[in-house]
This record gives structure tokens, C-alpha cells and sequence, in this order.
């Protein structure tokens, strides 16, 4: 019976996980290809977790196992009519979220596409739990064991979904599957409701429970309070690494699934009935790990061998312990379908405050460096019912303060920029002071937190600009010195443009638009023959400067705010000095594009620049069959696409040219190595046209390499998409 409600959770699990990167897939072409869309689907995943939840715990306290069984089975019913799960044709062919809140309209629209069937499916793993706590197994003592096993399920959707659902099966395939997996499990749940009549004990397992394991079922508010703060800050903690290495250290987006995976994961170890990691171990590990995270995020160690795994190794342990201790404290079988609802409650408003609150109080990702000090403060106390500390620790913080901010500071020295001798002198003191308040939660907090602070000032002060908006954080930073001295616009961590301050220099393209590079050759060939040019993609508005009298120019643009940066006389002048009347569409650059068709707003371009980034993660929806169809229906004859690819983590040549071929035009590349003396960044362009004479001024440079369609290669569609196969693992750990 055990491995029967098992298999049953682990599938209803399975299912959940599964349609969480499924539906984000669907939507990531209304909303840019934006990484907070993850993290808004979090929000709304985790909010009807809650309500399935408080439904499983009002249908045991009004209804009981019995009258509940029936009920639900009538629930999964009424949602199985929803599917498949799809985006409607009616939200396809709209403007997405528009100019208005994106986060909103997203909310909105997975209410309204996955609601009801994720609600249904939410309530499995609570109810199920209680229906065996009353079944007289001789582990009805401990139906928390069974959470473990749900947890297995959705660690499984999550490791197969990018490594064998997306790469063999389409976005409708997926849908369809689902719902025959939805069906499975409905039969599932049906025969776990009849094995449980057949041996349902009315008193449940309080008396044993108490006497086997100690659990209680006396829960008071500062209970229930404990349990809320014990989710909360994992919660919290998952949404802000996921958000920082997506932005600040890697922008993969194959690292989306890796912190749900490890916080899945931690909910495994806990409630498992021999944990594979003890709560002490976990406990002990917690403090060298943050020590180090914090001194490195002080020092700026950019490392990405270093840092990455240091980020998920100090999430992982913080969770752990956090959970850990909720399992701790977790109630009689009686209480399970209240605890479950607080542990919910609390996940909820930690993915809020992060996803949804913290973009609109922080203008950088400093929700991160918060959860990672509540978490050191939720540390049990390992000196309770000692002698209290010397007096001089509770001065920890500050001195922990001084030796890392002001005495670096007058030795002439920023933080980041110590050499190594001074470096080593000062962590290591600097550690064992830390590490002497390991016992103490609150000073280890705010030791750590003193840390952090004190490297975000140090970060901070060296930027002139920053915002943040739904796409992501916003930097102009000064670089140089003298006559090349230059402001940059950075996107996390992608430069997105590059101009001198010297006004006689300031026209001159610069990074990956120099005269120099792939950009440059095509506008010196094509000259004169370009009347009509459109960019995808406004950066700083470098390419703008390649204008000549006569063109019309217009920008496609996601984000307000990098227009908004493009457009200040303050910071660039590309913009205002060589397009001031460039048309500006703001939206997502193929959904505006595909309206402008269907309407004929606009004649064709001679040349249309696809040039989209969200910091190092291209919007995959730009590299389709159908959107490489919308870019040929606005294009004028013998007009050229030219993509900019260059990527840390994705190589996307083998992509575009299997959709040259499929689409029957020409495809050629070019690798620009760059000269950082001069300005230029090294790139990857590639160039498409209906046919060679189209492209033959620019092919004779010679510079330019013919991208050959790989033979029987699945076509990337809106559909269908294989993210493992085009990953550059080998560059993965190198930084940039």
C-alpha cells in the first residue's frame, strides 16, 4: 500500500513539474524571452500550490477522507476537460502584455490556461498523505515519508524535461501526453481512495505518532509562525540565486531548473526516514560555505568555476537547514494538512516578495544577499542554556566592518582591487571573526550581513546609472582614461554598448558595431542600396551612426527603460546625433513585426538587424520557423537579415542554418576575433538573403563563411526547441 500512494504522489508530482517549464516555454513568445518569466511562474505555481493546499485541509476538517475522495474525484474530472493545455489562439494573436504590467497580464493568463488542472493536482500530495495517516499502516504514523517521494517525482520532470521531453517531443505533443498522464493519475487516485475504505481507521495515528516518533499535535501561533518563516526564506532564497546567476553570473537559461532541483531536493532529504544528510552536517557545512560566498561576493571574484558551484552549494545548505528544521517541527498526522498549508503560505510570499515586490523597491538584485542573512538568522541557536558570550563579540559586525571596508580603503585601495598579499591578510582574520559567531544566529547574520553590505556599497559606487524593470537590471558604467574614456551599458553581465566621451569620438562605433567588424562591412557594401532599415534590438542605438541621408530607420524594443538610456543626452548620443527621428516601436521586436504584416503599416526593409539580448540569453522565439517566415514577409526584395549570436553559453550557427535551408534561402557567417585596443568586440554575425546575388556585394570581402543545413535536423519551431544540443559546455566554466 506504501508504494502504491507512492507511485501515485510521485506521479502527481511528476505532473506538476512538469507543466511548470512546459506552459513557461508556451508564453516565453508573448513576453521576449524574459528570465523573470520564470520567476513569475514560480509566483503563480507556488499561489495555487496554496490553494490546493488550504483545499485538501478544509476538505479533511469539513468533509473527512470519505466525502474528500469523492470530491476530488469530481474535481479531476471538471479540469480534465480543460486540456490539452494550451495558449489560445485570441492571446497568440494580441500584443502580449503591451506597455502595461507584464507581470499582471502573465498572472492573469496562467489562471486562466493552467488554473484548475495545476489546483486539482496541487491538493495530491497533502491529501493523499492524510487519507494513508488513517489507512492502519504500520507507517501511518509517518505519512510524511511520502513527501519525500512526491519530491522524487518532481526532481524526475525536471531533470527529463530538458533532456528528453523538450529535445524528442513538440509543444503539442507535450500537451497531449499530459493530459494522458493526468488521466493515469486520476485512475491512481481513485484506487487509493478505495484501498482506503476498505482499511480506514476514524482516529488516524496521533497516539502513535506521539509515542514513536514525538510528534505533537498541539500547535500554537508562534508554531505556526516558525513554520511560515522556515518556508518563507528558502522561497526566497530559490527565486534570488535563480535571478542572480541568470543575470550576475551565468545567464544560461538551462540554470532556471538547477535551483528548483537542489530546493526539491532538500524537501527529500528531510522528510525522508533516514535522511542522507544529517541536520548537524548540514548545520556545519552552512558556515565555511557562506563565509566564503560572502567574502568572495565582497572581493568580487568573478570565477565562474568558483562561483557558480560556491552560489548553489550555499543555496542548497541553507535550505537544507532551513527545512530541516521544519521537518523538526512538524505536527501529528492530525495537523498534517494545516502544517503543509503554513509551509505553503510561506513559500508563496517568499516567491512574491522576490518575483513581484523586490523589482519595485531594489534597482539591483538585492533581494539575493537579504534571503542569504535571514537564512544564516534561522539557524538554530547552538549555545542556548550556556554562559553567554564575551562581551566584545557583539562588536563582531563592526569589526568585521572595519578591517573589510575602512582599512582597505585607507592603504589607498577600492576592495575589489586589493592585491593578493592584502587580500589573504585580511580574509582570514576577517573569517575567524565570522566564524566565531557561528553559534549565535543573530550576530552570524549580521556578521554575514555586514559583509554583503559592504560589498554592495563598493559595487554600487562605481556606477553612474542603474535601473531595473521587468527584462531585467539596467548599468552605465565609466571606463578609460583620457581620450578613451567611454561609458558602458550593461544588461547583468552582457555589455550592450560602448561610446567615447570625447564629443569629436563619440559618433564612432564602437564594441560589436565597429566599422571594423561584420556590421560594419555590410553597411560600407550595400552603401546607397539601403533606403528602409530595421533593428530588433535597440542597445545604446550604436548602429544608428551607420545612417545615411535619405534612410529611414526603425527600432524594435522590449524595454522602456534601455530606450529610455538609449535616448539621455546624459549618458549615450548615438541616438540623438545620428537618428533623433528614428521610428521607436516598443514591444516584443517578431510579435511587432507580425502586426506590422498582417497591417502593411510599413514598407519592407533593405535590411533588418535581429540584435535582441537579455543579457547573455537570446529570446529563443527569434531563432524559429515562424519567426524567420515574419522577418522574410517584412523584408523588401533583395534585402538581408543579419543576426548578432554572439553567446557565452549557446552557439546558435547549426540553428540558423538548418532554418536557412528549410526556408530555402542563403546563409553565411562570419567570426569578427575583435581588438579590445581599438574598441571592437569580438562577434558572431550571421547573414541571410533569398538568394547570392542579393548578398554578392557583401560576399566579396571574402570574410564571410557559407552555413551548410545539417542533414535530417529537426527544424526549431515555436513548438519545438533543443536547448542541450547547441549548449557550449566547454565554455560554460570559463567565465567572461
Amino acid at each position: 500500500m506504501l508504494a502504491f500512494y507512492a507511485v501515485t504522489l510521485g506521479l502527481g508530482a511528476l505532473l506538476l513539474f512538469w507543466v511548470q517549464p512546459m506552459f513557461s516555454k508556451m508564453a516565453l513568445p508573448l513576453l521576449g524571452g524574459s528570465p523573470a518569466v520564470w520567476n513569475i511562474a514560480m509566483v503563480f505555481f507556488q499561489a495555487a500550490l496554496l490553494a490546493g493546499y488550504l483545499y485538501a485541509h478544509l476538505g479533511r476538517r469539513w468533509l473527512g477522507p470519505k466525502r474528500q475522495a469523492w470530491l476530488h474525484l469530481l474535481l479531476l474530472a471538471t479540469a480534465f476537460a480543460t486540456l490539452p493545455i494550451a495558449i489560445t489562439a485570441d492571446a497568440w494573436n494580441t500584443a502580449g502584455p503591451g506597455n502595461g504590467q507584464p507581470a499582471g497580464w502573465f498572472l492573469a493568463l496562467l489562471t486562466l490556461s493552467v488554473g484548475l488542472p495545476f489546483f486539482a493536482l496541487a491538493a495530491t500530495a497533502p491529501m493523499l498523505q492524510s487519507w494513508f495517516a488513517h489507512s492502519g499502516h504500520k507507517d501511518a504514523a509517518n505519512p510524511y515519508i511520502l513527501y519525500a517521494a512526491s519530491n522524487v517525482g518532481s526532481i524526475l520532470a525536471l531533470l527529463a524535461y530538458p533532456v528528453v521531453l523538450e529535445p524528442l517531443l513538440s509543444l503539442g505533443q507535450q500537451s497531449l501526453a499530459w493530459a494522458l498522464g493526468f488521466v493515469l493519475l486520476a485512475l491512481l487516485i481513485g484506487a487509493c481512495a478505495w484501498l482506503l475504505l476498505g482499511r480506514y481507521q476514524a482516529q488516524g495515528a496521533d497516539d502513535r505518532a506521539a509515542l514513536e516518533i514525538g510528534l505533537s499535535n498541539q500547535v500554537s501561533w508562534g508554531r505556526r509562525l516558525h513554520w511560515l518563516a522556515l518556508a518563507f526564506v528558502p522561497s526566497m532564497l530559490l527565486l534570488g540565486v535563480t535571478q542572480h546567476i541568470s543575470t550576475d553570473v551565468a545567464s544560461a537559461p538551462m540554470l532556471w531548473v538547477v535551483p528548483l532541483i537542489l530546493y526539491l531536493g532538500t524537501f527529500v532529504v528531510v522528510f525522508s526516514s533516514r535522511p542522507a544528510i544529517s541536520a548537524r552536517l548540514a548545520m556545519f557545512l552552512q558556515v565555511p560555505l557562506v563565509m566564503l560566498l560572502a567574502l568572495v561576493f565582497f572581493w568580487q571574484i568573478h570565477s565562474l568555476l568558483l562561483v557558480l558551484p560556491l552560489h548553489l552549494g550555499v543555496f542548497f545548505f541553507a535550505a537544507l537547514v532551513c527545512h530541516g528544521e521544519l521537518a523538526k517541527r512538524r505536527p501529528a498526522p492530525s495537523r498534517l494538512t494545516e502544517f503543509y498549508l503554513w509551509m505553503s503560505l510561506g513559500g508563496v510570499l517568499g516567491g512574491a516578495f522576490t518575483a513581484l515586490l523586490a523589482p519595485q523597491i531594489f534597482d539591483t538584485v538585492l533581494e539575493y544577499p537579504i534571503a542569504l542573512v535571514a537564512a544564516c538568522l534561522l539557524r538554530p541557536d547552538q549555545e542556548v542554556g550556556k554562559a553567554g558570550p564575551i562581551t566584545w563579540w557583539r562588536a563582531t559586525p563592526l569589526m568585521v566592518l572595519l578591517i573589510l571596508l575602512a582599512l582597505p580603503r585607507l592603504a589607498g585601495y577600492s576592495p575589489g582591487g586589493l592585491p593578493l598579499f592584502w587580500l589573504l591578510l585580511y580574509m582570514i582574520p576577517a573569517a575567524l571573526l565570522i566564524y566565531g559567531c557561528r553559534g549565535r544566529p543573530l550576530l552570524f547574520a549580521a556578521a554575514i550581513g555586514t559583509v554583503l553590505l559592504a560589498g554592495v556599497y563598493d559595487q554600487g559606487s562605481r556606477d553612474i546609472a542603474i535601473a531595473r524593470s521587468f527584462f531585467g537590471v539596467n548599468k552605465v558604467i565609466a571606463q578609460g582614461s583620457g581620450d578613451d574614456k567611454a561609458l558602458v551599458f550593461k544588461h547583468g553581465t552582457t555589455k550592450h554598448g560602448l561610446q567615447y566621451l570625447d564629443p569629436e569620438r563619440r559618433r564612432t562605433p564602437l564594441a560589436y558595431y565597429h566599422r571594423k567588424g561584420p556590421l560594419g562591412q555590410v553597411f560600407q557594401a550595400l552603401g546607397d542600396r539601403l533606403r528602409h532599415v530595421g533593428g530588433v534590438g535597440l542597445g545604446v542605438g550604436t548602429a544608428a551612426c551607420y545612417r545615411r541621408a535619405g534612410q529611414r530607420w526603425t527600432f524594435y524594443e522590449i524595454d522602456p527603460l534601455v530606450v529610455s538610456f538609449a535616448r539621455d543626452r546624459g549618458y549615450f548620443h548615438y541616438l540623438t546625433d545620428c537618428a533623433p527621428d528614428a521610428r521607436m516601436v516598443i514591444g516584443d521586436g517578431r510579435l511587432s513585426l507580425e502586426r506590422e504584416a498582417r497591417l502593411k503599416e510599413a514598407p519592407g526593409f533593405d535590411l533588418l538587424i535581429l540584435d535582441a539580448f537579455s543579457s547573455d540569453a537570446i529570446p529563443l522565439h527569434l531563432v524559429t520557423r515562424e519567426a524567420i517566415a515574419v522577418y522574410l514577409s517584412r523584408l523588401a526584395p533583395g534585402g538581408l537579415m543579419l543576426f548578432h549570436i554572439s553567446n557565452r553559453h549557446l552557439d546558435l550557427r547549426p540553428v540558423l542554418a538548418d532554418l536557412a535551408g528549410d526556408a530555402g534561402i542563403k546563409a553565411y557567417v562570419q567570426h569578427d576575433a575583435g581588438n579590445r585596443d581599438e574598441g571592437r568586440y569580438g562577434s558572431i554575425w550571421v547573414a541571410m538573403a533569398r538568394a547570392d546575388r542579393d548578398m554578392k556585394p557583401v560576399l566579396d570581402s571574402g570574410k564571410w563563411r557559407q552555413l551548410i543545413p545539417r542533414p535530417a535536423r529537426r527544424i526549431w519551431t515555436d513548438d519545438y526547441g533543443n536547448l542541450i544540443g547547441i549548449m557550449r559546455w566547454w565554455l560554460e566554466l570559463q567565465g567572461d
